[in-house]
């Protein structure tokens, strides 16, 4: 955690006559610098700078996938000054970015959900349209979500990456330091949502969290999207998730009878529009969504994997013989970062029991949803949560706001709760609307002047 104060002294300048020396571990050669080397050459101690505050708001978003944007355009709406920092080169996150193209647990949303759902249809494809939104051309959705947050009046700023949050003397956070082509800088607001996926704006603040399960802290694997052509839809038809309903066991069966052996056993192909599809057939274990060095081995591993199944099918021939990639993700698709700890935690008899809650933001129904941890499948893991079974349950206001930092609300799949019950609400239907009840509570926070915790969602549900 950073210290309070934004009062840094002044950074000694590179040609000064007094700035610290070390020498270069591998030459030998002395350098000049702005900080000091250890002995051991294992840690750098940087000297003291002036951050320069670059932006000021009502709220400031941190993230900007399904969950930032619906929390920028609610406090927008509501009538707060925004800022929204991403660190991709587009709004949309694992959406656009990530190449998803499937959008759950959404018809029984409102609001900005269902907004966002026909602007999909409408401007997208025949598919788009068949799907109500749901199958989504990624290109669509960056442009869509743009054009709606420069309406409503949010500050965008992309290609920029949170490294670090500022408290005062009352745990309030206050400020937040991120790191861009424009160097080091400092934004300052009266409330903060953070929708990083992987809470990163709150472990950077201090909070406490959950990650994975068991003493390891397993979290479920990640998945590498791509987008594929040269094949017709009407040649493919029973291998397509959306119009056939044995499409994943009989695309498995293809590939294991040629030789193709797809680290996710579920391998699912979605027609996009035109001759434009997308390809899920990807898991890579075991992998920490905030562990940069192990996230760019699983990067690497997925997308050589991905290229190595396109080639075997397009061996096969037939209407696969033109197969090809045109794209794969920027961003592998992280299932499960930090779960936050809030107010409420949602849990497993939530789910189970279908809970009613007076503070309701949404109503959950995606079942629980837990991939093979390893190669092995999930005998690691507690299977009695399978004999509780699954209702449509509430996730309460309380859970969305962070317990050990005030001004700090959480949304998407960082919001709290437990593993299994994250297996089911961390899809980007509920992210989405999750997001706008805490971008919402964020800007009313601010106008009335009391903590988010303060807030009671029944009180401001009656008021939208």
């Amino acid at each position: 955690m950073v210290s309070a104060s934004l009062a840094y002294p002044e950074t000694v300048a590179a040609d000064d006559p007094g700035a610290a020396r070390m020498a270069n571990p591998l030459t030998g050669d002395v350098l000049r610098t702005q900080g000091a080397l250890s002995s051991d050459g294992t840690s750098l101690l940087e000297s003291t700078r002036s951050v320069p505050v670059v932006g000021t708001s009502d709220v400031l978003v941190c993230g900007g996938g399904p969950a930032g944007v619906a929390a920028a355009l609610a406090a927008a709406r509501a009538g707060a000054s925004v800022q929204l920092l991403e660190v991709a080169g587009c709004l949309g996150g694992v959406w656009t970015a990530g190449l998803l193209t499937k959008i759950l647990d959404a018809s029984n949303k409102s609001g900005i959900m269902q907004e966002l759902l026909k602007a999909f249809a409408e401007r997208g494809s025949q598919v788009a349209v068949d799907t109500q939104g749901t199958v989504y051309d990624p290109e669509v959705a960056k442009l869509v979500l743009e054009e709606l947050c420069v309406e409503a009046g949010v500050k965008i700023r992309l290609h920029t990456r949170l490294v670090g949050a500022v408290l005062n003397d009352q745990r309030q956070i206050v400020a937040v330091l991120t790191e861009s082509k424009s160097g080091r800088e400092a934004w300052l607001a009266q409330r903060f949502v953070d929708c990083s996926g992987d809470g990163d704006l709150a472990a950077h603040a201090g909070c406490q969290f959950d990650v994975g399960i068991g003493a390891e802290c397993t979290c479920q694997p990640m998945s590498m999207l791509g987008l594929l052509t040269g094949i017709d839809p009407e040649e493919v038809r029973p291998y397509i998730r959306e119009t056939a309903s044995s499409a994943k066991p009989l695309l498995l069966k293809l590939m294991e009878e040629n030789g193709i052996q797809p680290s996710y056993r579920g391998p699912t192909l979605r027609h996009l529009h035109s001759g434009i599809f997308s390809l899920m057939t990807n898991h890579e274990y075991g992998v920490s969504a905030f562990d940069a060095q192990a996230i760019t081995d699983a990067t690497i591993r997925a997308r050589r994997e991905l290229h190595e199944i396109v080639n075997g099918l397009r061996s096969i021939g037939g209407a696969w013989a033109n197969l090809a990639i045109v794209a794969t993700a920027e961003q592998i698709g992280v299932r499960e970062g930090r779960r936050i700890r809030g107010r409420y935690m949602v849990s497993v008899d939530d789910v189970a029991q279908g809970l009613r809650h007076e503070q309701a933001v949404c109503r959950a129904a995606f079942p629980i949803d837990v991939h093979a941890l390893g190669t092995s499948g999930n005998k690691e893991i507690d299977q009695s949560f399978k004999s509780k079974g699954m209702q449509p349950y509430d996730i309460p206001y309380p859970a969305l706001v962070a317990a050990d930092v005030d001004g700090l609300l959480m949304a998407g799949r960082c919001l709290s709760g437990d593993f299994v019950a994250h297996s089911s609400y961390r899809v980007t239907g509920d992210a989405v609307a999750t997001g706008e009840a805490a971008g919402r509570a964020a800007a009313i926070s601010v106008e009335r002047q009391i903590m988010p915790h303060e807030l009671h969602w029944g009180e401001i549900a009656k008021e939208a």
